[in-house]
């Protein structure tokens, strides 16, 4: 029995790796905006520049959970030289360590993107991104029919797999995309965009003879802020991603509550469901400059029995800046082209 199960969950583990499957998400996608869309780089609507980090776990309950994790940031540069338009320049760290093989991803990523207005109501971006993403495989964290004694594995035993015989692979990544934004009032903003993923559809394998391609990915997304008061915000999104044959869909919203009437403290309090996966809440607070929101995914599909009904948790931090806090009058801070408090 014991010689099944390892079999079984050895097989899983290499169709894992040489299987097409979707990279690494966030539920926060609308918070990770340099991983969902390159023409998000220095697209800013509320700042000159930010920075943030997201961590996610999941699949907590088994013996080693999977965990996400990126730091990232981006600025608007040559506003005062391009008429109506500027240039947006970022750069994405993302780290990510699965299963008891500790299968690690590192990935690094800078990108570029235009933004040009059109009108005074109007604004259409492109972008794209160049990075290099690292893999790679602890195997002595695994054992292997080979190792079984009739009692027990033991780990120092000859595994008799060769095929893994180099446990670390490497690729160039390339990635496009554009985006769109409408805000014909203050009270009113809606953005959406496209984007295509591993354009060059990099090599990725372990295996010595393996000729495993990235397969491209394509995400949608499309987001709303709607003002209906000065006490409330209403922001609506949806998500969706495409890559071989997985498919991912998001949809909700969260509302924003002015807390003190001045927009200096907000909370957040929203949920979003995965088709046919998850059910996603969030809260958060703005506090000044600075956002935090923490969201929980509930399974609702099979899976659940599978994670003992726990699902995954989520937080993101970001921080806004204005160039004008270290050149110039801090009162003199740039108009917003999204619904404020």
């Amino acid at each position: 029995m014991c010689k099944r199960i390892t079999g079984a969950a050895l097989l899983l583990l290499l169709l894992h790796i040489t299987a097409a499957a979707q990279d690494l998400h966030f539920s926060q996608f609308m918070n990770s905006p340099l991983t969902t869309n390159p023409a998000n780089t220095g697209f800013i609507p509320e700042a000159d520049y930010r920075i943030g980090g997201n961590f996610r776990n999941q699949w907590t309950s088994i013996p080693v959970p999977y965990r996400t994790s990126s730091v990232w940031g981006d600025a608007q540069v040559f506003r005062n030289k391009i008429e109506n338009g500027w240039v947006g320049l970022g750069a994405v760290l993302l780290n990510d360590v699965a299963g008891r093989g500790n299968l690690r991803s590192n990935k690094v990523y800078a990108s570029v993107a235009y933004h040009q207005m059109i009108g005074l109501s109007s604004l259409l971006s492109a972008g794209f991104n160049a990075g290099y993403a690292n893999k790679r495989l602890d195997v002595t964290k695994l054992t292997f029919d080979n190792q079984w004694n009739g009692k027990f594995f033991d780990a120092g035993a000859p595994t008799g797999e060769s095929v893994l015989n180099n446990p670390n692979t490497s690729y160039f990544d390339l990635q496009v995309g554009m985006n769109y934004a409408y805000f014909p009032t203050e009270n009113t903003y809606i953005n959406a965009g496209v984007s295509v993923h591993h354009i060059n559809k990099p090599k990725e394998t372990f295996f010595s003879n393996g000729i495993n391609e990235v397969p491209r990915r394509y995400i949608g997304f499309l987001n709303g802020s709607f003002k209906v008061n000065d006490d409330w915000i209403v922001n609506p999104n949806a998500y969706f991603s495409s890559q071989a044959k997985a498919n991912e869909l998001v949809f909700g919203g969260n509302l924003a509550h002015n807390v003190l009437g001045d927009g200096s403290v907000v909370v957040f309090g929203g949920a979003y469901y995965r088709w046919n996966d998850a059910a996603v809440a969030m809260i958060g607070l703005e506090w000044k400059d600075i956002r935090f929101t923490f969201t929980y995914d509930a399974t609702t599909s099979n899976l659940a029995r599978f994670n003992n009904a726990n699902g995954a948790y989520e937080f993101s931090l970001i921080k806004n800046g204005y160039y004008s806090e270290y050149f110039g009058d801090k009162s003199q801070r740039r108009q917003s082209l999204c619904p404020r408090f």
